[in-house]
C-alpha cells in the first residue's frame, strides 16, 4: 500500500488570507475550490511561483469542485493535479464551474 505523502489542511491551503483553491501543478487550467463559490466572489490560490493569484467565479462552484483558470476551448484538455482527466465538451470560461457538463471523460475501458 501506497503512503500518501501529500496532505494538506484547509487552513494550510487558506492561510492567513482568504485563499479559497488550490492549484497543485504550473501545467493546471483547472483550480480545485475549498469551499463552495457564489458567481462574482473572487478565487484565489497561490501560484507556481509562490504569488497569490485570483480571478472572479463566473458561476458558483460546490466545494471541492474544479473551476477554469483560464478561458478553455472545446477539446481542449483538462489538467488537474498535473494530469490530463479529460477534455472540454464546450467551451469553458476562466472562472467556470468545470464538472461532468462540460467535459469528455476520457476513462480507459478496464477489462
Amino acid at each position: 500500500m501506497q503512503k500518501c505523502l501529500f496532505r494538506l489542511t484547509i487552513q494550510q491551503i487558506k492561510g492567513n488570507n482568504m485563499r479559497n483553491a488550490i492549484v497543485i501543478s504550473s501545467t493546471d487550467n483547472v483550480a480545485v475550490v475549498v469551499e463552495p463559490v457564489r458567481r462574482g466572489e473572487p478565487i484565489i490560490w497561490i501560484g507556481p511561483d509562490h504569488r497569490e493569484l485570483s480571478i472572479t467565479a463566473a458561476t458558483d462552484i460546490p466545494i471541492y469542485h474544479k473551476c477554469a483558470l483560464r478561458d478553455i476551448a472545446p477539446g481542449e484538455k483538462i489538467i488537474k493535479y498535473g494530469e490530463h482527466i479529460g477534455e472540454a465538451g464546450a467551451p469553458i470560461r476562466a472562472g467556470e464551474h468545470v464538472h461532468t457538463h462540460n467535459v469528455v471523460s476520457i476513462r480507459e475501458e478496464l477489462v
